[in-house]
């Protein structure tokens, strides 16, 4: 699993701002999206527990958002 590229991070990021802003598109896609990311970030930063709790969280959100959808 390769590290999230800067213009993945920065596609999500600009995505959620658009979300921010207007509402438009999947908000379930989007935290499932960013729980990719964490869990890429975690996966490159063995031994660092609270970036794999956070990509942990985040991937527990995203599964309940697509599960209510």
């Amino acid at each position: 699993m390769p590290a999230p590229s800067i213009s993945e991070v920065s596609a999500l990021l600009a995505d959620l701002a658009v979300y921010r802003t207007n509402a438009a598109g999947d908000y379930a896609e989007l935290m499932s999206r960013k729980a990719d990311l964490l869990e890429r970030i975690a996966a490159h930063t063995p031994g660092d527990t609270e970036a794999a709790e956070v990509a942990r969280l985040a991937r527990a959100r995203a599964d309940a958002l697509k599960a209510d959808s």
